[in-house]
């Protein structure tokens, strides 16, 4: 596998984290749910070594969506079941986002969602180029903090990999509630010279995005949401 990440898989505990780790406290519910369904439907990114194939994950060979801090799992649960013909591959870090997202999976029979605990970008690293239909970003953390800019994911090296990762016409698909964060999306997203901005800036509000509990919260506080919708160039496979 040919990569464009100037950091091998062996430099893992060197790299700067683009989140902070999560467990919190889970219910009875949520807990039964991640002891009976990960077996089936989890995967352990610490685990991975080497390249990685999502056919074997998913037991079929189909246009892969990559959700990248996936939270309770309800948008990704409503967007997987509404597009049955892709399959959705959630990553977080949040236990018991993970074990709602799993319930959620068990009881809506989809067979089509998997849920990935750990470093997404190490998860990203391992896939083959051109592997990706899609990748969503919503709502990452946006570490105001000036010194902590370094630890956003949507930057220029991250962009680049997943941009690699995405097959030609595929979407990379960014929201978020900090509007200078937003700003900097854009401008990253825009210098890319692969990626090529749908909408010539920020996107309308795309109806296939639900609504999540996070995104009502930040509306009620006063703070605009802001998408941003690129395509890798080059004809569709």
């Amino acid at each position: 596998m040919t990569s464009t990440d100037p950091h091998p898989v062996a430099d893992r505990a060197s790299r700067i984290r683009t989140f902070h780790p999560r467990r919190g406290r889970m219910s009875g519910r949520q807990t039964d749910a991640l002891d009976r369904l990960w077996p089936t439907y989890g995967l352990d990114i610490a685990d991975l070594d080497g390249p990685f194939d999502p056919a074997a994950l998913f037991g079929r060979r189909a246009r892969l969506v990559l959700e990248i801090g996936s939270g309770m799992g309800d948008a990704t649960a409503v967007m997987a079941a509404a597009d049955p013909d892709r399959d959705y591959l959630a990553v977080e870090v949040h236990t018991p986002g993970i074990a709602n997202l799993l319930d959620l999976v068990h009881r809506q029979g989809l067979s089509n969602v998997r849920v990935a605990l750990g470093d997404a970008l190490d998860l990203v690293r391992a896939l083959p180029e051109a592997s990706l239909d899609a990748v969503h970003v919503f709502f990452p953390d946006p570490w105001p903090k000036s010194r902590h800019h370094k630890r956003r994911i949507i930057q220029p090296v991250h962009v680049a990999l997943l941009r690699s990762r995405l097959a030609p016409g595929g979407t990379l698909h960014c929201a978020t509630d900090w509007a200078e964060y937003a700003g900097s999306m854009r401008a990253t997203l825009t210098a890319d010279p692969e990626l090529v901005d749908v909408h010539g800036g920020f996107a309308p509000r795309p109806a296939h995005r639900p609504v999540t509990k996070f995104e009502r919260r930040a509306l009620t506080a006063g703070r605009d949401v802001f998408d941003l919708v690129f395509l890798k160039a080059g004809a569709p496979y």
